[in-house]
């Protein structure tokens, strides 16, 4: 059987990591994480707090991915500690919610943000199906097709080809948000005592007791979306050498990164205008609110540069997206539980083609149907299932394989993967009971491949 080559370093593999993970999040999610805690102490204590704690999920993914570096991340952890069906419900659930859906959503806000930039001709249509008008916003949805086939066809022609896009891609980001860093404290614009100023018409009794819990819950679901993928560089555990070291490196320096990035941004933001600035905000959903920081720093083309800079980021993450994920169709193929021509590798690139071309056909499905948009608000709680089983996948196999080999051993044992379980389920019972459609609506989705499931077992 053809296996896939391992060619990326530590460097790369550190590199994926942020780019994965830095997309639009951060440049958005102040703004409702701000209705719905009216403090700006409290809003960055959630985005250090929701770092903290994918820290210790990456570290807890570290150790299992030094086990076992093969293709598919999560889906390959799962077969050896929860049996084939779960490890299925994973990979099926990535297919239908959880990897295409972002995909689909980082590429259309890559259009419209480069639409921002360009001005597009309008094509709008009326066309609808099951109750969907596939031609709303066609221009729009065109240039994200594009981009995923594009992207696509880059990942096609080898691993070396997408990693040295999104290292490109990655360092241009670095330098841009760095200026836009070290310009919005140094620029005198801003204000300290907009860092310690609560919201003058914000309810702040709903934060007392059991009620400050809650707002944090809610609103760290913000947080985690822009914190999303860091447990993607597992997926190619195969095509990385040195995996068994190199892996839980890359994931532990490539978090770090991302945490220091979003800190010090949304203290950017923070600093330059007042909390109620971003609740007020949180009434117009078409503006973004970094866009109206840096419009504030540089009148005239401050929008221009954050444009340009969510264009930057949500084109590498959804490269990133794009090399990782179908990873997981090509384990699933290889293991005769998802179509059996997905497992194919091509002769010449040494990439899974078929994985490849089919996870962007259902991207790109999923962004004419506009659906992409509701199925990311059920993204953090379908993902948190899973990421939970992993750091209980690490106490299980602790118990289970003491003897096993580890090259990499989670710190603080067991206190870090126990305490990201038990956050993991905390977040699962209050998005349940604040969100119970979207949550069984997700749940739904993941199950939904049970009969294909025994369909490839017969």
């Amino acid at each position: 059987m053809t296996r896939l080559e391992a060619k990326i370093g530590l460097r790369s593999a550190s590199v994926l990591v942020v780019s994965v993970i830095v997309g639009s999040g951060v440049f958005k999610k102040i703004a409702p994480m701000s209705a719905e805690l009216g403090s700006p102490v409290l809003l960055i204590l959630c985005w250090i707090l929701a770092g903290i704690i994918s820290l210790f999920g990456a570290l807890s993914t570290a150790e299992m991915a030094s086990m076992y570096p093969n293709s598919g991340g999560e889906y390959q952890y799962f077969q050896k500690i929860y049996g084939r069906f779960f490890a299925f419900t994973y990979g099926w659930g990535n297919f239908t919610v959880m990897k295409s859906a972002a995909i689909a959503a980082l590429a259309y806000i890559f259009a419209e943000s480069l639409n921002s930039l360009v001005h597009f001709p309008v094509i709008a249509y009326e066309f609808n199906l099951f109750g969907i008008n596939f031609l709303e916003n066609a221009s729009i949805k065109i240039i994200a097709s594009g981009l995923i086939l594009i992207l696509t066809w880059f990942n096609f022609r080898g691993v070396t080809v997408a990693e040295k896009l999104s290292n490109g891609l990655t360092y241009l980001m670095f330098a841009a948000v760095l200026i836009f860093i070290v310009f919005g404290l140094g620029s005198g614009i801003g204000n300290w005592t907009n860092l310690t100023q609560k919201s003058m018409n914000f309810d702040h009794s709903k934060l007392e007791g059991w009620g400050i819990l809650k707002a944090m819950t809610i609103a760290s679901l913000g947080a985690f979306w822009g914190y999303e993928g860091w447990n993607h560089i597992g997926y190619i555990g195969e095509e990385v050498k040195n995996p068994r070291k190199n892996l839980p490196l890359a994931l532990t320096f490539g978090t770090l990164i991302v945490i220091a990035i979003y800190v010090l941004l949304n203290v950017v933001f923070a600093f330059t205008l007042p909390i109620d600035f971003f609740i007020d905000l949180n009434d117009s959903p078409n503006k973004i609110a970094a866009i109206e920081v840096a419009n504030t720093l540089w009148v005239g083309v401050g929008g221009v540069f954050i444009a340009a800079l969510i264009v930057v980021t949500t084109l590498n993450s959804t490269n990133s997206s794009i090399l990782m994920s179908a990873r997981i169709l090509y384990a699933m193929a290889r293991d005769g539980l998802f179509f059996k021509k997905a497992d194919s590798v091509h002769k010449k690139y040494h990439t899974p083609d078929v994985a490849l071309w089919l996870q962007a056909f259902w991207s790109v499905l999923l962004v004419w149907s506009g659906s992409f948009d509701q199925l990311t608000d059920m993204l953090v709680f379908a993902s948190f299932i899973y990421y939970g089983a992993t750091a209980l996948g690490v106490i299980i196999l602790r118990i289970k394989a003491p003897d096993e080999e580890r090259n990499y051993r989670v710190p603080f044992y067991p206190f870090i993967p126990a305490i990201f379980v038990i956050f993991c389920i905390l977040l699962l019972i209050i998005t349940i009971f604040n969100q119970p459609k979207e949550a069984l609506f997700g749940l739904f989705l993941i199950f939904s491949g049970t009969p294909f499931y025994f369909f490839w077992r017969k």
